[in-house]
């Protein structure tokens, strides 16, 4: 679904990003795995039309998205839970849900039965909610814009154990029900629960892609490009 071949950018003159191969297949769970400062966040930008690519190509489908407009990337069916989540602060949690719904399988309805907290706070304003509470709300936000590839920034990044758990557990029904996800998250152990692949990025380059069998029996990746 997804296909991003040499992708290149920069931020005026320093470069960040040397030739970023990756790729989503229909039902896949692929994470963006590195270091603080590596690239990760970059790439998903680019791939949002957030920060122009310098070279490479962006597909979805297909369809040439190189450098496209947000709007026009989030048509074509990528759904973006950003780092620091950025809900809307002075709406409801119903009406963050309802600002970016389309029509399709996924309803209020539904993003209330996945997360039942929402239910309970959905008269409640954006900045009434805690970290984990907003972070289950840019899930649902994303969602109803019924995507059929979920990008999520740092998912579980400042959160508490237990709201962690939560958001494994999202993830975890997600891709039972099929849904495609692309996910930054630093907790591989958690990832390799129920993630498909897994791509490490290195100073802006991909030093390691492989299956989650093939990165549990090379303990050693964890050290080498994960381990502050």
């Amino acid at each position: 679904m997804l296909q991003v071949t040499g992708l290149e950018a920069a931020y005026g003159e320093s470069r960040i990003l040397f030739g970023i191969d990756l790729s989503v297949a229909r039902g896949e769970v692929v994470t963006l795995l590195g270091r603080n400062g590596m690239g990760k966040t970059t790439t998903i930008k680019s791939i949002f039309g957030m920060v122009k690519p310098t070279g490479g190509q962006i597909r979805i489908d297909g369809k040439d998205l190189t450098g496209a407009e947000p709007h026009l990337v989030a048509g074509a069916g990528l759904g973006l839970v950003p780092e620091g989540r950025q809900i809307f602060p002075t709406l409801t949690v119903q009406e963050n849900l309802q600002a970016t719904a389309t029509k399709g399988k996924w309803t209020l309805n539904r993003i209330y039965d996945l997360f039942p907290r929402l239910q309970e706070r959905k008269r409640n304003m954006g900045n009434q909610l805690s970290g984990g509470e907003q972070q289950m709300l840019a899930i649902g936000r994303a969602l109803m814009t019924n995507p059929r590839l979920v990008v999520l920034d740092e998912a579980t990044e400042g959160l508490a154990p237990l709201i962690r758990a939560d958001i494994w557990a999202c993830l975890t029904r997600l891709k039972s029900e099929g849904e495609a996800i692309l996910v930054i998250d630093k907790n591989v152990d958690a990832l390799t629960k129920f993630a498909d692949r897994h791509v490490v990025i290195e100073k802006g380059r991909v030093v390691w892609q492989g299956s989650t069998a093939q990165i549990l029996a090379t303990p050693d990746i964890k050290d080498r490009f994960l381990h502050v």
